[in-house]
């Protein structure tokens, strides 16, 4: 049930000024639920991945770098193996395990190496997730980095 009077598919409150937030129809709690648990399905935020390295229980996924060797060996997350997504196919994929979650990650929100590394992995039959914000979010809450630029700000 929506907050707003029949007609009125505004978004806009009774009693309240135009907003820029509510110029939409509001979600449905339900459909709210079903929409953010499917995002949950698919990403994976850092602080959780930096809970499992501190108390050894990461097993399970495999981190992936997906950017080049460079970037990688620049800074990466440790444990994480370089896969640049643009070399993914069937035969460069043979060696990763097929019972892992593979977590792909690159620079930022803004980097879409991660998205396309995810997309090819799961076009080849690998369970995968992306890595919320890469390694810039990661870095910024403070946690492990390896590399040659780990004291660069």
């Amino acid at each position: 049930m929506h907050p707003w009077p029949p007609g009125d598919h505004t978004g806009k409150l009774p009693g309240m000024s135009t907003s820029s937030v509510l110029r939409f129809p509001i979600a449905d709690p339900a459909d709210a639920a079903r929409f953010f648990a499917a995002e949950l399905a698919f990403d994976v935020d850092p602080d959780d991945v930096a809970a499992d390295m501190r108390d050894g229980v990461a097993a399970g996924y495999q981190l992936i770098e997906c950017r080049n060797a460079t970037k990688f060996a620049e800074l990466h997350i440790p444990g994480a193996i370089n896969f640049p997504y643009w070399t993914m196919d069937e035969h460069t994929t043979a060696s990763l395990d097929r019972d892992l979650l593979h977590i792909c990650y690159c620079e930022s929100f803004q980097c879409n190496a991660a998205t396309q590394g995810a997309l090819r992995l799961a076009e080849l039959g690998f369970r995968v997730k992306r890595l919320a914000g890469g390694i810039t979010t990661w870095r910024a809450a403070g946690f492990p980095v390896a590399g040659t630029h780990t004291l660069d700000a």
